[in-house]
């Protein structure tokens, strides 16, 4: 299907939102005027209004400066309906006996039921995890997936959190309030960090973890 005008700015949407920015911020980030992916610059003068593009030299910076790859941002871009991914789920009674996997050791037969795997959209995004803190958990050079859609986060939960000042921290709830919010290192060596919430951009929890 043809990129259109709408798919295209809704995924440069996408893309700020996958990085804790506003279209301003990106904008910005990238070397461009901040105003430059405001929606007032979307459409020019007209009745009609005009649809106005972002220039290939914007894009490239963009896609440049976020880390993303013109295929990735082609899914960003693709409104068709998401199919769910799953994975057959199998009882740790079923996944005894040989009968129940394949020469190569995959599940076999029919009837599992499935578990739901992350499906993509604009909330969901990956981060590499750099440092040592949460070794053995997380090693350097792990993936992780956050959905920011995923905020109600509890003691005990990994999560991905943004501070105000521009720092991204992988790391363990240890204790939450109104007022603050313990962010504890599985490595020893790392003492907890105790954040105020007011200094918390955003925080969502980890899904998911490419090893």
């Amino acid at each position: 299907m043809p990129l259109s005008h709408h798919r295209l700015w809704s995924a440069l949407d996408g893309l700020a939102h996958r990085h804790g920015l506003s279209a301003s911020a990106l904008a910005r980030r990238a070397g461009l005027d901040a105003t430059a992916l405001n929606p007032s610059k979307r459409f020019g003068p007209g009745v009609p209004l005009r649809p106005r593009w972002p220039s290939t030299e914007s894009l490239n910076r963009i896609l440049e400066v976020t880390g993303t790859s013109l295929a990735e941002f082609a899914a960003l871009a693709d409104d068709s309906p998401v199919r769910i991914a799953t994975a057959p789920l199998l009882g740790m009674a079923q996944a005894g006996p040989d009968g129940f996997f394949d020469d190569a050791g995959l599940p076999t037969g029919d009837g599992w039921d499935q578990t739901d795997l992350p499906s993509p959209r604009e909330s969901l995004f990956s981060l590499r995890i750099s440092g040592d803190s949460m070794v053995p958990l997380y090693r350097e050079g792990d993936r992780v997936l956050v959905d920011r859609d995923h905020t109600d986060v509890r003691k005990g939960d990994r999560v991905v959190a943004r501070t105000r000042s521009g720092e991204t921290l992988a790391k363990q709830v240890d204790a939450i309030s109104a007022k603050s919010v313990t962010l504890g290192s599985i490595n020893p060596a790392y003492p907890p960090r105790e954040i105020s919430r007011a200094d918390i951009d955003w925080m969502a929890r980890i899904l998911w973890v490419s090893q």
